[in-house]
């Protein structure tokens, strides 16, 4: 597991120093390492509130279906759950939307 999550970190930021572009023949803003700051910042809300949530959807997940597959009566009391796994993922999200508008 931790293997996996080394790629991933060392994929993203090798994917992110391949797509950064500089202006040519403009000298740099002041506010510009505090924008970076913001956008580390929020790609890290998202990024680990996905894999957190994909982590929790998958264990949730299967352990709801392994009961409903016992007992079909389950299924409503078993899915909301998933859903509220599914809810990290969106709480990282705003979080970098008040990341980047605040």
């Amino acid at each position: 597991m931790k293997k996996k999550i080394t790629a991933a970190i060392f994929a993203t930021a090798s994917a992110a120093s391949a797509f950064a572009q500089t202006v040519a023949g403009a000298a740099p803003a002041v506010s510009s390492s505090s924008s970076a700051v913001k956008y580390i910042s929020a790609a890290l809300a998202v990024g680990l509130a996905a894999i957190a949530g994909g982590m929790a959807v998958a264990k949730i997940g299967a352990a709801a279906m392994g009961a409903m597959a016992e007992k079909p009566e389950l299924s409503g009391k078993a899915l909301p759950y998933v859903g509220l796994a599914e809810g990290i993922c969106l709480w990282g999200f705003l979080v970098a939307l008040l990341i980047l508008l605040l």
